[in-house]
């Protein structure tokens, strides 16, 4: 039976408005949507590593199908994860956090980025749990060893991403679809959120996933 999963994106939650929103969608389809918490109850310590050992831990067993639909850091490891397992047929990114840091870093500021270098923790604003949270400098360690370059596997992916993106740009999304042809690319007038596309994506969703 082909599994379906939702990955949510950084300081966020299985709680969040797209997860809630694709739960009851594929609910009335009478399809499971596994959503794992990526928090994993200690969010200063999370890493791509660490979600990716996390949701692969969850995969059920080879050879079973399973599609992947992933939001911005989610996302992100949602394409490691194509890339990393053979038994992941289809991906859907929703604003995949392509070149994370190399966006997020200069918004901080030099100085902001060498305090939490120095220090060890950044407090950064959860989404799902509503206040301040520490993030371990650990975080930006890790994601340094992962480059796009190397997400070479050509697992049929359909992305959507926004032109009026505030967080990661369109840009990085168009050089991606450019570079490989079994990505293809819905341009949305909407934000890093998506939350105003979601019916466009819903459709789109469901048409690639041949749900009925």
């Amino acid at each position: 039976m082909h599994q379906y999963f939702y990955l949510h994106g950084f300081a966020s939650s299985p709680q969040s408005v797209k997860a809630k929103s694709l739960s009851d969608r594929f609910a009335q389809l009478n399809l499971p949507l596994t959503i794992p918490d990526l928090n994993q109850g200690d969010f200063t310590y999370l890493t791509l590593t660490r979600q990716l050992q996390q949701v692969e831990a969850e995969l059920p067993a080879p050879p079973a199908p399973v599609t992947l639909i992933g939001s911005s850091f989610g996302g992100l490891t949602a394409a490691w994860l194509g890339q990393r397992q053979p038994q992941v047929e289809r991906l859907v990114l929703l604003a995949p956090a392509f070149g994370f840091l190399s966006h997020w870093l200069p918004r901080l500021g030099y100085e902001q980025v060498q305090q939490w270098k120095t220090e060890g923790f950044l407090p950064v604003y959860h989404y799902g749990a509503e206040k301040m949270l520490p993030i371990s400098y650990q975080f930006a360690e890790d994601a340094a060893h992962y480059r796009e370059t190397e997400l070479l596997r050509s697992v049929p992916t359909l992305l959507f991403h926004g032109k009026n993106d505030e967080v990661i740009p369109l840009q990085t999304s168009i050089e991606f679809a450019e570079a490989r042809p079994w990505v293809t690319l819905v341009e949305l007038d909407s934000d890093h959120g998506l939350t105003d596309a979601s019916d466009i994506i819903w459709q789109g969703i469901q048409e690639f996933c041949s749900l009925t």
